[in-house]
């Protein structure tokens, strides 16, 4: 992945579209990074006074920051303006600000009536708890998310990809993606109400099924995702480190097994009776406290025996599969993800932010 600066001439696949991004934390401003990443011309508005972004703020890469006062009447009639040149605009203020600053859809939609107005909440734009605050892990708590993730005793926090930006940022993008195909068709833009609660319910999609089927309900910790099975999990090396496991199918795990050299273990061979679950996890966990996770990374990774060691961030870019693919790259000292997906036609790159001058007059506002 290369590095580009911001002008007129940054490339990907959406070189061309021009978004206004409403500073805030978490989903948004995550998901203005993926889609500058992705050749969008971003222009970041912040309070008068905000301070600088800083190359370890890796979330902010790849557009300008407009500081303004968003109070006063100029800075309003900045912000419209702004609206009338872009395609997007995204916001993640609790429901009602924007409409305080004058800037909700209204204004914006009459300022500009092919404007898709993406708007980032928890709660979502109405129902009883949409003007409560809350975080991530309250979001994900109400969706059946947090319930069915850690050990049988507690659910634990998965950081904050589940919902900030598994269930936010990312439907954030394929709605806004998806509305301003619509607003280039018919020439009319719309809000896009993008909850998190919303999308990591949905992201629970196939464990409502798994339910259905009878495959998923029993006590957290305790299923065939979620550690319960072990075939399935995390497992302590004699080194302190961890390694990780995934043979859901049975020749996978078949697999695995003749590798190490156990394919007549009889303990191991009780896979398919989760009776027996318990004593196999055991065993297991006994064998691999054996080796140290180098070791078994050497015995054990490019087979189909669906393994990997389990890495420190600082241990990611070094990893020849991760760093023959790029997918960690380092930009001013600062390690970060390179542009994901990849295309072939159109690549991402990660973009220099620019000046918010330059900008302005790149759209003509200068």
């Amino acid at each position: 992945m290369t590095t580009a600066d911001s002008s007129q001439n940054r490339e990907g696949p959406l070189k061309g579209v021009r978004i206004v991004e409403f500073a805030g934390i978490g989903p948004a401003p995550f998901a203005c990074m993926l889609l500058a990443d992705l050749g969008a011309d971003i222009i970041r508005v912040d309070r008068a006074g905000a301070p600088d972004p800083t190359a370890k703020e890796v979330h902010l890469r790849g557009r300008p920051t407009l500081k303004l006062d968003l109070k006063s009447d100029e800075a309003r009639q900045t912000c419209l303006s702004l609206c009338g040149k872009a395609d997007i605009l995204i916001e993640g203020f609790r429901p009602g600000v924007m409409e305080r600053l004058g800037l909700g859809p209204e204004a914006a939609l009459e300022a500009n009536r092919a404007l898709v107005y993406g708007r980032m909440t928890g709660w979502g734009q109405d129902g009883p708890l949409a003007h409560a605050a809350g975080h991530d892990l309250n979001y994900i708590a109400l969706t059946g998310a947090l319930d069915a993730i850690g050990t049988p005793e507690r659910p634990v926090p998965p950081l904050n990809l589940v919902g900030d930006f598994g269930g936010g940022s990312l439907y954030l993008i394929m709605g806004v993606l998806a509305a301003l195909t619509h607003a280039r068709t018919t020439g009319e833009g719309q809000v896009v109400d993008a909850a998190i609660v919303d999308g990591a319910s949905s992201l629970m999609g196939i464990f409502h099924w798994l339910k259905a089927e009878g495959l998923w309900g029993a006590a957290r910790g305790q299923t065939l995702l979620d550690g319960g099975a072990p075939f399935y999990d995390v497992y302590k090396c004699a080194d302190g480190k961890f390694v990780s496991v995934a043979g859901l199918e049975p020749h996978f795990y078949a697999k695995m097994l003749e590798i190490m050299g156990l394919a007549d273990d009889p303990v191991l061979a009780q896979r398919d009776d989760p009776a027996a679950w318990d004593d196999v996890k055991v065993r297991l966990a006994e064998i691999f406290a054996t080796k140290t996770r180098a070791e078994w990374t050497q015995l054990l990774e490019g087979s189909d025996a669906c393994f990997a060691p389990v890495l420190s961030l600082e241990e990611v870019p070094e990893h020849p599969h991760m760093k023959a693919r790029g997918s960690v790259v380092e930009r001013d000292g600062q390690t970060q993800p390179a542009p994901a997906p990849r295309f072939s036609r159109t690549p991402g790159e990660i973009h220099e932010g620019g000046s918010a001058d330059a900008a302005m007059e790149r759209w003509g506002l200068g």
